[in-house]
């Protein structure tokens, strides 16, 4: 059955959604230029181990506690983990895509009537957390919408960057699609001490990526 949540988490992923996300890469970029990932076999176990040993462990866990925190409309709770994530990003770059992404989508949601609490220096999956409960998205529906979202945005980088035909583009997705059902239940289910992770390649092409010569990205 078509459902209003269904409807706005669909609106929430989606890639017309006017916060500039296409304009990162993640480190990515930096890991092309430098010779990791080079074909759709790279490509693939870049976005699909993201998914499975990063995501999982700090986005995907993060979201259900921001979605419950304001949904008890409890406003310190929610500054708490927001500022958590923004602490776990690592580089520069991510920080502040972060927070740029974060700040373009609470303006987007003040266009769109979403009230939301002052929060000194919203990321971006505290403003995503913020509409799905305000919408009523379920969890799991809101944090798999999420990892996809995510997952399309690095395979349109790695489209670019690789670069990948469409054909290798979709099998990518295909792949993250079946991957991430898993990944959002490993997340919702870990305790807030287990809450965290170290992908140490992505953290150092994001570094690399602040001085690399020739650049299309952002991080």
């Amino acid at each position: 059955m078509i459902t209003a949540p269904l409807l706005r988490l669909l609106q929430l992923a989606s890639p017309a959604l006017p916060i500039g996300a296409f304009a990162y890469s993640q480190g990515l970029e930096h890991a092309v230029a430098a010779g990791w990932v080079t074909d759709e076999r790279a490509a693939a176990g870049w976005v699909l181990g993201l998914i499975d040993n990063g995501l999982s462990a700090l986005e995907v866990p993060l979201l259900g506690r921001l979605m419950a925190a304001f949904a008890a409309h409890d406003e310190r709770e929610a500054g708490r983990w927001n500022d958590f994530l923004v602490a776990s990003r690592g580089s520069a770059e991510l920080r502040a895509e972060e927070l740029r992404l974060g700040s373009a989508l609470a303006r987007l949601l003040d266009t769109l009537e979403v009230r939301r609490p002052e929060l000194a220096a919203p990321g971006h999956l505290a403003m995503f957390a913020l509409a799905a409960a305000r919408w009523e998205i379920p969890t799991e529906e809101a944090a798999g919408g999420y990892l996809f979202a995510w997952a399309e945005n690095q395979v349109g980088a790695a489209s670019r960057l690789v670069p990948l035909g469409q054909s290798a583009a979709q099998r990518i997705l295909s792949g993250a699609v079946t991957a991430i059902p898993a990944a959002v239940r490993r997340g919702l289910a870990l305790d807030d001490d287990a809450i965290g992770f170290g992908a140490t390649g992505q953290a150092i092409a994001a570094a690399l990526h602040e001085t690399q010569y020739s650049r299309i990205f952002r991080s």
